[in-house]
């Protein structure tokens, strides 16, 4: 009955995405929405898992629920293909009769060690990849390493120097079968959505080439430092960036522990700020970053923190600024500033940076998508930037443009009080 039912659905499936049941190491669709993308890998994945036990982990970047998996997909698709008799959907997971289960998790909340742990994973599917870090690939790729298993990939681009598309568009590995789909190989589109597709090409085409036709963009959309960004590329100013070991490198943060912890290094070289590299990872402790700091060969210099770098811990009674004084580094916490401040410092400097495209590249990902939040329906908030996977890399170029904007007065010597109640943005746990 399995086989009957397999054949029946395989003969649905468009041409276009046949080879997702023929085995290839690496399997990649992309393009515009509504391209049958993640519905076509959804149900491969079940009808593979029915015919033989499979560990199958599905992954996003980040993923702090799980209604923001795959798995309401997955459990449509067991009703659509009429397998609950053989799969059992649970709330954290779907368990299949013979053994196949599917696990849901986001790599950018994960350690190396937890993802480490999913050695013995028959296929990975990273969905809405176009998000996903070049730190995130490089701690999953030689992760999965059983015989014969499987990384797939299905995602909507977005930006041309996004790690993703380069890594399985612009230089797929040779073993990679990579396809582009359309909204054109959906024979199964609804008239709902056709109608919308026809609307928005006729009214706004250039939108409608990137979110149906999978065009890329520079920035996001509504991207903060939009024309900071084209300026660079315009001026050749987003390359190679050598260091010069005769100059100190600083390093300019964003501080977290729940949420992720930025870092750029720069050298001050004449009138250039020189951004050779870039640190970025979450939960973990600060001799993570120290070693990561000091295995890159650098003659390190000052550490900018934000404000928060001098609040001290209620776990250990010692503030970052503390910690950081203890292994040896010289610090200075900057005070505390308004957000457009910072962003206002930051524009300011900004044709005077220099970044290292290769390097940076996690960090100058992360500048492309910072973006304001909603605009306040009352119109009397301030509109804020949203806090983000993109936040953070744009926090920590605000250390280093307040940094230079705010000269370090004497009295900056001695720790700073915090304020009687901080108030942060989002989630923070000192550095224990």
């Amino acid at each position: 009955m399995v086989e009957r039912q397999v054949r029946k659905i395989d003969a649905e499936f468009p041409p276009k995405v046949k080879f997702l049941f023929a085995p290839h190491p690496y399997k990649v669709l992309y393009g515009g929405r509504d391209g049958i993308k993640s519905w076509s890998a959804a149900r491969a994945l079940l009808l593979q898992g029915v015919q033989k036990p499979l560990r199958i982990l599905c992954c996003r970047e980040t993923q702090q629920s799980i209604r923001e998996s795959v798995h309401q997909l997955l459990s449509e698709q067991v009703k659509a293909l009429g397998l609950e008799y053989f799969y059992e959907v649970l709330q954290f997971t779907i368990r299949g009769k013979n053994g196949t289960e599917f696990i849901f998790v986001g790599l950018l909340n994960m350690s190396v060690t937890q993802i480490k742990s999913f050695e013995s994973i028959d296929i990975a599917w990273v969905e809405e990849a176009q998000v996903v870090s070049k730190h995130s690939w490089t701690v999953l790729l030689p992760t999965i390493r059983k015989p014969g298993s499987e990384i797939w990939v299905t995602f909507n681009p977005e930006l041309p120097t996004d790690d993703t598309y380069l890594r399985w568009v612009v230089r797929p590995p040779p073993e990679a079968v990579v396809v582009r789909t359309s909204y054109l190989d959906n024979q199964w589109l609804s008239a709902e959505s056709r109608m919308k597709i026809d609307f928005l090409k006729a009214t706004d085409p250039d939108e409608f080439d990137h979110v149906y036709g999978g065009a890329m963009r520079s920035t996001v959309e509504g991207a903060i430092y939009k024309a900071e960004i084209h300026r660079a590329e315009a001026e050749g100013r987003l390359t190679v960036v050598p260091y010069e070991p005769s100059k100190a490198v600083d390093t300019y943060w964003d501080l977290g522990y729940a949420d992720m912890v930025s870092i750029w290094f720069a050298q001050v070289v004449g009138f250039e700020y020189r951004i050779i590299d870039y640190l970025e990872d979450n939960r973990q402790a600060l001799d993570f970053y120290v070693s990561k700091m000091q295995a890159k060969g650098y003659t390190l210099g000052t550490c900018v923190l934000p404000w928060d770098g001098g609040v001290k811990s209620l776990q250990t009674g010692r503030s970052i600024r503390e910690l950081l004084h203890t292994k040896g580094f010289k610090v200075r916490v900057l005070p505390m500033m308004k957000v457009f401040e910072g962003i206002n410092a930051v524009r300011t400097i900004f044709h005077q940076c220099w970044f290292d495209s290769e390097k940076c590249a996690d960090g100058l990902a992360g500048l492309r998508r910072y973006q304001w939040g909603e605009m306040p329906q009352n119109g009397v908030a301030r509109r804020e930037p949203l806090h983000d996977t993109a936040s953070h890399p744009a926090d920590a170029l605000r250390s280093l443009a307040m940094h230079i904007r705010v000269p370090e007065a004497k009295q900056d010597k001695k720790p700073t009080p915090p304020p009687a109640t901080p108030r942060l943005p989002g989630p923070y746990v000192p550095f224990g």
